[in-house]
């Protein structure tokens, strides 16, 4: 095996039998760490590059073998009985996964190598070539991982698969340029046009982000650019309208991907210890969503809700 085969990087999933993520039926790899703090993220899982403990607290029988376990004294015994995680304590030893008999705690997060997600995806080999489907990496944020991603993608293109990309574009050209040669379709998420607006809400300025986006369009990277409709955020006309024309003048989109909110990834937040800001916000209708699409529309780019 070549040394380029032995690159590693933290992942905490892989989904087979995709078909939302690229054409076809495809492979989803999901890659932890993202530079934006979006409060709306599905996968929040994904957002520390590190491994993280995540505890099911329906699973827990209270037998009380963490507390034992865990070299930090990180997990103790709250009121009512049940099992509390001191979060600020807590080093990821992953002591009281291996003691749990009833899989209440487990590991987020994992280092592979290139190779073997490569022998994972290659399993599905013949759903690809039949479906024109192939393998996405997503995360959290693949560019913040770029030497694995380029290496995972490579090994990909060399055997004849399809190769996606979801990426916020926060990323440095440089980090970009490694994965380019060995990407077939970008699916690029658009959180918001205005830069104070998008900084205000994410964390980060978008200005980055749109000139990655013209950059690799002008090398005539099939683009697919996502947006996330979230209700008082980013889902006025205005925005909406204005972020459509901008993709309407990259020459290599292909369409807009509306991705409406939805609180189903609220539970996660949970179990990492982290606090979920948007409870309670109401997901956008089917109708606030057909309007918006045909509001898109209009710039010239055909627009699907997914």
């Amino acid at each position: 095996m070549s040394h380029k085969a032995r690159v590693t990087g933290t992942i905490f999933g892989i989904e087979r039998y995709a078909i939302h993520d690229g054409p076809g039926i495809r492979t989803l790899v999901f890659l932890k760490g993202c530079p934006l703090q979006c409060p709306w993220c599905q996968n929040p899982e994904g957002l520390d590059p590190k491994p993280q403990l995540a505890f099911f607290p329906d699973k827990c029988i209270e037998c009380w073998r963490c507390i034992n376990a865990c070299p930090y004294n990180a997990i103790v015994r709250a009121k009512r009985g049940r099992v509390k995680i001191l979060r600020k304590r807590c080093k990821v030893s992953g002591k009281c996964v291996e003691t749990c008999p009833s899989e209440a705690l487990k590991l987020i997060g994992k280092t592979v190598s290139a190779e073997d997600v490569f022998k994972e995806a290659v399993k599905d080999l013949p759903f690809y070539r039949n479906s024109g489907g192939g393998v996405t990496l997503t995360g959290g944020e693949p560019l913040m991982q770029p030497d694995f991603a380029a290496e995972v993608l490579k090994l990909c293109k060399e055997k004849g698969i399809h190769t996606a990309i979801e990426t916020s574009g926060y990323a440095s050209w440089e980090n970009i340029g490694k994965v380019l040669p060995f990407t077939d379709l970008f699916l690029y998420d658009i959180k918001h046009l205005a830069p104070s607006k998008h900084k205000e809400l994410v964390g980060a300025s978008n200005e980055l982000i749109l000139g990655n986006a013209e950059r690799i369009s002008e090398m005539d990277k099939p683009m697919v650019i996502r947006i996330p409709v979230i209700p008082g955020f980013n889902d006025s006309d205005d925005n909406m309208r204005a972020t459509a024309e901008f993709a309407a003048r990259l020459k290599s989109v292909e369409r807009i991907e509306l991705l409406p909110y939805h609180n189903l990834g609220e539970p996660k937040y949970k179990r990492l210890g982290l606090r979920y800001d948007l409870k309670g916000l109401i997901p956008p209708s089917r109708e606030h969503m057909m309007r918006t699409c045909r509001l898109a529309e209009a710039s010239g780019v055909r627009c699907v809700i997914v």
